[in-house]
């Protein structure tokens, strides 16, 4: 698929694609239950308490791959990040920028970058299909309990864009560019959730690429 999703970015505030500078990014001045899930259409996420449910299109599936740290907070935060890709793909899938899950999981100039990024690639007539993968979870800092930096990697490599029209998949030969990493900040909001407020991303990146 060569980044699809990644591929759709333009510079913007808090969203960048390619970003050369990811340590910088990790850093704020002052956050896994073990799980490996296969995402399916109107399944709940997880057993954990107040667990949001995901509605995938059932050509497209999402794998989740994270860890327990052994640290609460840490622990809330990757697994809310977790959240956030599946909510991220949701959207796409449905073709809707302000899904409940969107909404929940990303905030600030992250939610905005996102849900017009959706409204982009519906207008053009595309979809995604085939199956995401989200593993390596990393809390890299975090202050106070309120604001966080983390990282994690995605596989696209059997991922592809869709005529929303024809159906025809967009295929693509698998090449490194299919790995992606990303680095974010998160801030906790008002209801106890942790919201992506800010992403970065680089294809390619050697911390990610798998055979």
């Amino acid at each position: 698929m060569a980044g699809l999703l990644a591929a759709l970015a333009v510079s913007v505030t808090g969203c960048s694609s390619d970003s050369g500078n990811s340590s910088a990014n990790d850093k704020i001045k002052g956050a896994d239950s073990s799980e490996s899930a296969s995402a399916s259409p109107s399944a709940s996420a997880s057993a954990d308490k107040n667990a949001p449910s995901f509605a995938f299109p059932s050509d497209i599936t999402v794998t989740v791959d994270r860890k327990a740290t052994g640290d609460a907070t840490k622990d809330a935060i990757l697994r809310d990040v977790a959240y956030s890709t599946q909510a991220n793909i949701e959207a796409f899938g449905k073709g809707d920028g302000k899904t409940t899950n969107l909404s929940r999981y990303f905030g600030g100039a992250a939610f905005t970058y996102w849900s017009q990024r959706v409204a982009t690639l519906k207008k053009d007539g595309l979809t995604l299909t085939g199956h995401y993968r989200y593993y390596d979870f990393e809390v890299t800092d975090v202050a106070d309990g309120k604001t966080a930096a983390a990282r994690y990697c995605e596989d696209q490599s059997k991922a592809y864009g869709k005529e929303i029209k024809t159906n025809k998949v967009l295929r693509t030969k698998a090449s490194d560019k299919d790995f992606v990493l990303y680095t974010l900040q998160a801030a906790r909001d008002s209801a106890g959730d942790w919201q992506v407020t800010q992403q970065n991303w680089k294809k390619g990146d050697a911390a990610c690429v798998q055979g």
